[in-house]
């Protein structure tokens, strides 16, 4: 099944904004959805069903002009805010991305990263760019600023990447939830000398370098390759699920299991076979 592959345009023009200095650039998307996406069909007609809105007071549709934005402050209870109330609070259009602050790169944790995208130069503007990039690159600082883009104003973080700068909106402070909870209540024991040397070996044994192009979605690949073969009259025999019951019954056996897997168990890794990487399931074209 060929996917047809959209070149990204830009969503936003404007300038880098640093002190007295100014940079051109574009903003073009960096990532794109790959998920597998389906229409909710009628089962006898094969006709696609449609959403209608429709009031709960009187069962009726309602059409767009009749309908206002409302927030829940009690439940049943609403605020209307009309659209004129909206215009009066949007913040001004404006084509500058006004750094704030540099920071280090490692200060920022990945959970504030929102959305990423790729800063383009304007033509004329690359000398400008490239010497952003480099100070940058030396330096292992983030731009932190500010910019209005489809009507919203976001935090952003600007980063130097592979040679030319990345764009990441962030979320605000108080987006982020507590990490309180999120441990048990009970006491937890603390591991032992030799169950935490076990874990580190076992990390140092798996350590490469990251390369994202060996981790692919077989699930997606799994359900295009349905899809292919229902599309083309294939018959479909799906496989029994087995259920991983995931629980550790003995942890320093669980740990010296894989370090033998991992084959830093000396002998104990030689007994066993290595663990074989399960074959990716070829897609048949339609």
């Amino acid at each position: 099944m060929k996917e047809v592959e959209n070149v990204p345009s830009a969503i936003w023009s404007g300038n880098i904004g640093f002190g007295l200095v100014s940079v051109p650039v574009k903003v073009v998307s960096a990532t794109k959805s790959r998920d597998v996406r389906f229409n909710q069909l009628e089962a006898e007609t094969g006709a696609r069903i449609r959403y209608r809105k429709v009031s709960d007071a009187t069962g009726n549709e309602v059409s767009q002009e009749q309908i206002v934005k409302g927030y829940e402050v009690a439940p049943g209870q609403y605020v209307v805010v009309e659209d004129e109330d909206l215009k009066a609070l949007a913040p001004k259009a404006s084509r500058m991305i006004e750094i704030e602050d540099f920071v280090d790169l490692d200060e920022i944790d990945p959970i504030f990263f929102e959305n990423p995208y790729y800063l383009s130069p304007e033509p004329g503007a690359a000398k400008a760019y490239r010497l952003l990039v480099e100070a940058m690159t030396q330096l292992r600082k983030v731009a932190v600023g500010r910019v209005v883009m489809r009507s919203k104003e976001s935090l952003v973080a600007i980063r130097p990447l592979d040679g030319i700068l990345c764009l990441e909106t962030m979320r605000y402070a108080d987006e982020i939830n507590s990490a309180d909870g999120v441990m048990p209540d009970e006491s937890v024991p603390e591991p032992t000398e030799r169950e935490l040397e076990m874990a580190k070996q076992l990390i140092d044994a798996l350590t490469s370098e990251f390369d994202p192009t060996k981790y692919e979605d077989q699930y997606r690949e799994q359900l295009l390759s349905l899809i292919e073969a229902k599309a083309a009259g294939h018959e479909i025999v799906a496989e029994p699920m087995v259920e991983d019951q995931g629980k550790v019954v003995d942890l320093m056996a669980a740990l010296e299991a894989s370090l033998a897997r991992a084959g830093r168990g000396g002998a104990a890794a030689e007994e066993k076979p290595a663990a074989e990487k399960p074959k990716k399931r070829s897609r048949k074209s339609a």
